[in-house]
């Protein structure tokens, strides 16, 4: 078997060389191009009401003891919405159409490298656990919830504590976009 990690243009190549004269080159040509069926751009798909325009994202409840981590996230949410979605988001929850709650229930962090000559932690992963529930506003109907969303990030921590100090808001500025992305896909997308 052949190994199939292609660069970009090379798929063309690789068919056109199958098509002239090597064996099973129709049947890879059908492979390659049907393997993609089912992928769509993420943002279009249809799986929330239709007649909804706006969407409200009150502040995330923190349950942990990590300083404005639910301001992060709920920054980063909105933000999320209004590039890859056509809703407005809006702060008066009796004129949304739907009202997506959060909840920040734990954060956990764990050493995952080590410097090999101090024994000092070098990078650590931060694992947190969240609830989100969107409803629709004027049904009062749950639309999407998942009670135990689990997001993990690493990153690398400095024995110099002004360096660490420095990289941990950025760390959760990543953690939370990524979250934040995770979270308007799964809404919008239906998974």
């Amino acid at each position: 078997m052949q190994n199939l990690s292609l660069r970009k243009g090379q798929l063309t190549s690789v068919l056109r060389t199958r098509a002239r004269g090597g064996r099973g080159g129709a049947f890879l040509a059908t492979a390659l191009l049907t393997a993609g069926c089912g992928y769509h751009v993420a943002g279009r798909a249809a799986n929330l009401p239709s007649d909804w325009k706006t969407i409200e994202v009150p502040a995330f409840k923190n349950d942990t003891t990590q300083y404005r981590i639910e301001q992060q996230f709920t920054a980063a949410v909105i933000r999320e919405f209004l590039s890859r979605t056509k809703y407005r988001v809006v702060q008066d929850t009796p004129s949304a159409d739907a009202v997506l709650h959060g909840e920040v229930v734990s954060i956990e962090t764990s050493p995952v490298l080590f410097d090999a000559t101090t024994g000092e932690v070098t990078t650590m992963l931060v694992t947190v656990h969240a609830k989100v529930q969107l409803t629709d506003n004027r049904m009062q109907k749950t639309v999407y919830q998942n009670d135990d969303m689990l997001f993990r990030d690493e990153y690398q921590i400095t024995p110099d504590v002004k360096s660490f100090f420095q990289e941990e808001n950025p760390a959760l500025e990543r953690m939370s976009h990524d979250f934040a992305s995770h979270l308007v896909a799964n809404v919008v997308e239906g998974f």
